[in-house]
């Protein structure tokens, strides 16, 4: 995963196939899709990696992105904390896409199709739900996290305007927040 990792840093996603991942990192290919499945795969696993990270802040992590906060701090912090993760990782992400276009994982019975995802959306629902109960909190999680699959945002993201996005983000969740039943 540390030669796929330091690969997307210098090139761009399409250009990190896994014959090029295996011999940077001094094994077979074969080795590669028996551990992985695709590139799908690994590309999944580094991001599920990456989001480890932010699960443990939320879980166990201090106020507020941690436990013991109001749900709306909560959600702000976290949404500033995907936003971070996202900027971060802007290469991975494209690469998930562009694996994404080109090959769609079989996964086990029950198992999500984007566990980052799906837990992302739902501790964004939960908390939003906690805060406005009348909200249909799974549509408007989707319309918050959506944004980060935004084309134009990411163009942002890579200009070095995280800032920016943040702060946007956080303005339409508290406008959502607060808006009249």
């Amino acid at each position: 995963m540390r030669a796929a990792e330091d690969l997307l840093a210098r090139y761009r996603p399409e250009q990190v196939s896994m014959e090029r991942i295996a011999a940077a990192a001094g094994v077979g290919k074969g080795t590669l899709f028996h551990r992985f499945g695709s590139r799908m795969g690994l590309m999944t696993a580094l991001m599920e990696e990456r989001a480890l990270a932010l699960r443990d802040q939320v879980e166990t992590g201090p106020p507020p992105l941690g436990p013991g906060a109001p749900p709306r701090e909560r959600l702000l912090a976290f949404l500033d904390a995907v936003c971070d993760v996202v900027a971060r990782n802007k290469g991975l992400l494209a690469a998930l896409g562009h694996a994404a276009g080109t090959h769609r994982p079989q996964r086990p019975e029950g198992e999500p199709d984007h566990p980052v995802y799906d837990a992302w959306h739902g501790h964004v629902s939960a908390l939003i739900e906690r805060e406005r109960p009348d909200l249909d909190a799974p549509m408007v999680a989707h319309m918050l996290l959506a944004a980060f699959a935004s084309p134009y945002l990411m163009g942002s993201l890579e200009r070095g305007e995280s800032e920016r996005v943040a702060v946007t983000l956080r303005r339409l969740a508290v406008a959502v927040l607060d808006a009249a039943p």
